[in-house]
């Protein structure tokens, strides 16, 4: 049970990032599904970052996995702006828009990593990238177990970043007005706030934590990477939606389907006399995707100008 914890935490963290991500471009009035194609190549310019920095010995393992990280989120901020001008300035069709980026991202991978990359398409790294333990409090009983031995910096990130948006969104002016063009942005422009401004920000934002997402996924779930989130940036929407886009709500539906993510891809060996399928396990956190969004979408609270282009003009 308590590997199965630890193991929950590896899918949670970067679902939860990428949802936080999601729920401010969201609350601006963009809707970004887009999220699992930023991941993507957000991720891929990561682990270039991160193979690379690894030849050095005399670097630490964490800083190396924190420069990565650093480097996947402006990466998957720069790649959102494709998404920003298309659907801010150009007013185009903002699901259409964040789709051609979901085509366009596999595409790029692929045709950068067979040019660059020497071994195919396939990108692995070589150190691992856990803590073994944190002096004090691995002592803890159980909690010590679960949160502090074998785990990764990006888990206490994560964590500290739920606060760091909720603080952002409510306590701060720009927060507070991201959320007012959500709402309402011709009101709130008749105040004097810049709309299309607001909403750059926060698709940047939404990409920033897309690509650190992409890159925490690769590293604590696998020892390479392939060009494949498994559908985890739409994985990440649903958590947003359940989550009725606040923080705290957002941190409960990821562990939810953190969780049971984290049960499909143990459950073979958690359960070795029942024989199943892994796919059958692996099914089981969309399927829950699935019927909790039919039960509970009809009374979130969604911004009420999300995948509204925004007109100046217009009153």
């Amino acid at each position: 049970m308590i590997n199965l914890l630890q193991a929950s935490f590896w899918f949670i963290i970067p679902l939860l990032i990428v949802a936080l991500g999601g729920m401010i471009t969201e609350r601006s009035g963009v809707t970004n599904i887009a999220l699992d194609g930023i991941m993507v190549v957000g991720a891929f310019i990561g682990m270039i970052v991160l193979t690379s920095l690894e030849k050095n010995e005399n670097l630490d393992t964490q800083v190396i996995y924190v420069i990565a990280m650093i480097a996947s989120g402006f990466t998957g901020a720069i790649f959102s702006m494709i998404h920003a001008f298309a659907s801010i300035k150009m007013k185009a069709d903002q699901t259409v828009s964040a789709t051609a980026l979901n085509l366009l991202s596999p595409a790029i991978y692929t045709f950068a990593a067979t040019t660059m990359l020497t071994g195919g398409s396939i990108i692995y790294f070589n150190r691992d990238y856990r803590m073994d333990s944190i002096p004090f409090l691995s002592d803890m009983p159980i909690l010590g177990d679960i949160f502090f031995k074998n785990a990764f910096i990006s888990t206490f990130i994560g964590l500290v970043l739920v606060y760091v948006i909720y603080i952002f969104m409510y306590k701060t002016k720009t927060g507070m007005r991201i959320r007012a063009i959500g709402e309402n942005p011709q009101a709130a422009d008749s105040l004097g706030i810049n709309v299309y401004k607001l909403r750059y920000l926060a698709v940047g934002l939404s990409g920033f934590f897309a690509g650190i997402g992409g890159l925490v996924f690769t590293v604590t779930t696998s020892n390479s990477f392939t060009g494949n989130m498994n559908g985890y940036g739409f994985l990440a929407i649903a958590v947003v939606i359940f989550g009725n886009w606040k923080p705290f709500s957002i941190l409960g539906a990821a562990v939810l389907f953190g969780f049971l993510s984290a049960f499909g891809a143990t459950a073979p060996t958690l359960f070795p006399t029942i024989d199943l399928p892994i796919q059958i396990y692996q099914m089981i956190p969309y399927i829950v995707t699935l019927v909790v969004l039919a039960i509970t979408s009809k009374n979130s609270s969604a911004p009420k100008a999300i995948g509204k282009a925004y007109d100046q003009g217009e009153r």
